[in-house]
């Protein structure tokens, strides 16, 4: 998993709330547990005016136009600017897997579903919450402002906003270091890899007849 330290984006308001998972990858799409080919059905009822297939390119389809997405000033976007309880719906991964590959680093919101944020800080994306009144004014300055960008140094847990304004933000610590270093779950186990076997050696030496036992199991 790639680390998160400091990023700078081009931001994209989507001005919905409760915005569920099936909105972010719809279920049709659901056919890979590989962590790719999600990113070209993002948002898909809303980015095309027709019905996309598996293997069937964003160049081949009609676009929405009205869509924030499709919209030239957004595009290379890299922080997604949400409205309360984004991802809310089914705890499908591929939604987190389908932001990502999209292009998107970070999504800032008033709420999170609590699946969905979970399946963030397990893949590398990196979910912000802000107060809401934050969040309306962020929305103003985006529309407002052709070309805004933001700033997110996890290090800090500052939004560096474009006149040099900053804005804070909380994370639990053992998210801001699974983030900061690049760990997933499995990558969070192995980095205390000696510290386990230290415990299971000496677990071991405390009760050595576990060792017949394990090698009877074998």
């Amino acid at each position: 998993m790639k680390a998160f330290r400091v990023e700078t984006g081009l931001v994209a308001p989507l001005g919905q709330a409760n915005v569920d998972t099936d909105q972010i990858i719809p279920k049709q799409f659901l056919k890979s547990i590989k962590r790719t080919g999600f990113g070209d059905y993002l948002f898909d009822a809303w980015r095309f005016l027709d019905e996309g297939d598996i293997g069937v390119t964003p160049d081949e389809r009609r676009l929405n136009a009205d869509f924030v997405l499709n919209q030239p000033r957004y595009q290379g976007a890299a922080v997604l600017l949400a409205r309360d309880n984004f991802g809310c719906g089914s705890s499908r991964e591929h939604a987190v897997w389908a932001l990502m590959e999209y292009g998107f680093v970070a999504v800032i919101a008033p709420s999170f579903a609590d699946i969905f944020h979970g399946n963030c800080f397990k893949n590398g994306l990196l979910p912000i919450i802000l107060d809401e009144a934050t969040v309306d004014g962020l929305f103003a300055q985006v529309q407002a402002q052709e070309g805004f960008t933001l700033t997110i140094d996890l290090e800090r847990q500052r939004i560096v906003l474009p006149d040099g304004g900053e804005i804070a933000f909380e994370l639990v610590p053992m998210h801001r270091r699974k983030l900061l270093e690049g760990l997933d779950d499995i990558g969070l186990t192995l980095a205390e890899a000696e510290r386990i076997r230290a415990f299971e050696a000496a677990h071991l030496a405390r009760h050595p007849w576990l060792a017949q036992d394990l090698a009877a199991g074998a």
